[in-house]
């Protein structure tokens, strides 16, 4: 195994790939290539990836896929600098818990995205 890319699913693209460009991602790939309608995309930043499709665009290939919003599903990201990532988008989301220092020496906060997912990001020194 060499990388792993969850594909996440969500009820607004648009609304989603805003939400990610906040916290630097940018679209590498999407279908359609061109446009406003798209049903899946690839957003990176740096050596993260995430791909996130919409529920329509599968669900006549496979209807076992369906949750409420955020699932069971938290998203930790690996990063550093912390500090300056959490001072330049803490006002632009959503913070669940702030910059801390956990018992296993991670400095960490943890946000929640607009499908209602949690993403905790985490600097370990």
């Amino acid at each position: 195994m060499e990388s792993i890319s969850p594909n996440i699913f969500v009820s607004d693209m648009k609304a989603t790939v805003s939400f990610y460009r906040i916290l630097g991602f940018e679209i590498t790939m999407s279908v359609p290539e061109t446009g406003d309608d798209l049903v899946w995309v690839m957003m990176s930043n740096g050596k993260v990836t995430l791909m996130f499709q919409t529920f329509e665009s599968l669900a006549d290939d496979l209807p076992e896929i369906n949750r409420t919003d955020g699932g069971s599903l938290l998203l930790y990201i690996n990063l550093t600098n912390i500090q300056s990532f959490f001072e330049g988008i803490k006002d632009k989301v959503t913070v669940l818990k702030g910059l801390e220092k956990t018992f296993y020496g991670a400095t960490e906060f943890s946000i929640l995205d607009n499908n209602n997912y949690v993403l905790t990001f985490a600097e370990h020194e």
